[in-house]
């Protein structure tokens, strides 16, 4: 624009845009930047968050399609320590374990945007969207369910894998759930899936009923997140662990995409399955249980099993304690040489980050942190990590 204010077409400029802005009615205008967006096909879009305040990466062109990280191998190799104690509780305020209770029911409306479920950032827009078409009935089988589009790909995330684990002082079928952190290059979430159902964790005190399950692809519409298996796990499970069972791929999706408030919709082959393990049923979209029913309510994020460490070690991880208070004990396999004492979390009865600081002479050692029964005194929860001090 020239600096003559008498210039006709300056003065013709000024006009329209103020006659522009007095067009404009403050609305929601979301829904229709992404349909912009989409109509556009740009070449490189906005992928979602990731985990736990990771840095943004590089665009979907620059990316391309995803990587397995492990190959061949059947351990979840890659496995990192999880973030710092000030991170290493909930993904979220509000959400992730110290989240307000989460009907297992889903809501008639689902929020088509929300707060991440393994992060400390905001919701942020989603890949763009197509028009959702007709669902098919509760009862029908046979109709393929409606889709949406998959994640955009990324060069490196950390998402959070969430694995099953025996309950200390329960009967053999009660097991929660405990959070590990991988590594992945690609879909975040598709990656996430992929570790829990086809690799062994680490940790030997944890497990997963999904081994042989298949996936196929994680997409996501407005209002529901569609993980499509290509072949899912068959036989049944004593209906307590089946419900944990099925959080632990609840858990794991949302905590990769960040969202913890959209549900979950399970098929197979693009169709609407029957009862997960004989017993969970999947002819609505799954919620997020709360965390205190399956949520294992202490557990350690660093180190990580068979970690190499040096002797003055910081363990950080996130309970559910009593008072506050959590206990631990670290033993020399070698020596026999043990420790033990306790620690803090920052709030008590809810799920909170506690850190401590170790230090160790060489060997290899065991650590466990627990929780212990205010009512007899008993040991009520624990996890343990085998460590190697250099």
């Amino acid at each position: 624009m020239s600096d003559n204010q008498n210039d006709p077409f300056d003065e013709l400029m000024r006009r329209s845009l103020h006659e522009e802005a007095d067009r404009i009615e403050p609305s929601d205008a979301l829904p229709e930047i992404r349909a912009r967006a989409h109509a556009q096909r740009p070449a490189a879009r906005r992928p979602w968050l990731i985990t736990a305040g990771l840095a943004a990466v590089g665009t979907a062109a620059a990316i391309g399609a995803f990587t397995m990280l492990n190959g061949a191998h059947d351990i979840a190799d890659n496995e990192v320590a999880g973030p710092g104690p000030e991170a290493s509780g909930p993904e979220l305020p509000g959400t992730g374990p110290s989240a307000s209770p989460v009907p297992s029911t889903v809501p008639s409306t689902a929020p088509s945007t929300a707060p991440s479920a393994g992060s400390t950032a905001g919701p942020t827009a989603g890949p763009t969207e197509p028009a959702i078409t007709s669902v098919p009935s509760a009862g029908d089988t046979t109709a393929p369910a409606t889709r949406g589009v998959p994640e955009p790909a990324v060069k490196s995330a950390v998402v959070p894998v969430y694995w099953l684990g025996q309950q200390v002082g329960a009967d053999k079928t009660s097991a929660r759930l405990y959070r590990t952190w991988a590594k992945v290059s690609g879909r975040p979430a598709e990656q996430a899936v992929r570790i829990m159902t086809s690799k062994q964790p680490s940790d030997p005190d944890y497990f997963s009923v999904w081994r042989g399950a298949a996936l196929n692809t994680v997409t996501r519409s407005n209002d529901v997140v569609t993980v499509d298996f290509k072949r899912l796990p068959q036989g049944a499970l004593d209906r307590n662990l089946a419900r944990v069972a099925v959080q632990q791929l609840v858990y794991t999706v949302q905590g990769a995409l960040q969202d913890n408030h959209t549900p979950i919709r399970v098929t197979e082959a693009g169709r609407p399955v029957g009862a997960l393990f004989g017993h969970v049923d999947t002819a609505t979209p799954l919620g997020r249980a709360q965390a205190a029913d399956v949520q294992a309510l202490v557990w350690i994020d660093s180190p990580t099993e068979a970690a190499a460490v040096e002797p003055n070690i910081t363990v950080q991880g996130v309970a559910a304690a009593y008072e506050a208070t959590v206990n631990y004990q670290v033993t020399n396999l070698k020596t026999r040489e043990t420790v033990k004492s306790y620690a803090n979390t920052k709030e008590g009865q809810k799920f909170s980050p506690f850190s401590f600081r170790l230090k160790l002479s060489p060997g290899p050692w065991e650590l466990s942190v627990y929780l212990i029964s205010p009512a007899d005194g008993s040991i009520t929860d624990t996890d343990t990590k085998s460590i190697v001090v250099k």
